[in-house]
């Protein structure tokens, strides 16, 4: 059974909407502050998206379906790990929701991962934290 838990995470970047959204959706963007990933989707709402590469040595193949998609606003898709020790079955996906709003030049993006456990929430929140501050040098330069 799915968890009802979720991790959120919000942060504020000194960067225009727009170069906060490209960061979020351009694969080569992601590869230079996502752990060196490779983003393969079309960000078709329906479409599939895939993260792919290598950590500690060991190659992963993360994938999922784009459920959302509106430009500079909203992205969401579910998403299961090759890492995670799951089975690759419905209940095992997680949903990842990103909202990006911008106010007086200050772009915040929200990210919340539901389905977590109580156990693996701070350690996603953590993650996330550590993903957006490598964003954070990339949109802010």
């Amino acid at each position: 059974m799915k968890s009802n838990l979720t991790a959120q995470v919000s942060i504020d970047f000194k960067a225009p909407k727009a170069r906060v959204w490209k960061a979020l959706t351009d694969p080569a963007d992601i590869k230079q502050y996502f752990f060196g990933t490779n983003l393969v989707t079309e960000w078709k709402v329906g479409g599939t998206i895939r993260f792919i590469g290598e950590w500690e040595g060991k190659s992963y193949e993360d994938k999922g379906t784009v459920l959302k998609f509106e430009p500079q606003n909203m992205l969401q898709y579910d998403y299961w790990s090759s890492m995670s020790g799951k089975e690759d079955k419905p209940e095992n996906y997680q949903t990842i929701t990103y909202q990006v709003t911008e106010k007086d030049g200050i772009t915040n993006v929200q990210i919340i991962q539901d389905g977590v456990t109580e156990e693996s929430r701070e350690h996603s929140e953590q993650n996330w934290k550590m993903v957006f501050e490598g964003m954070r040098s990339l949109v802010e330069k």
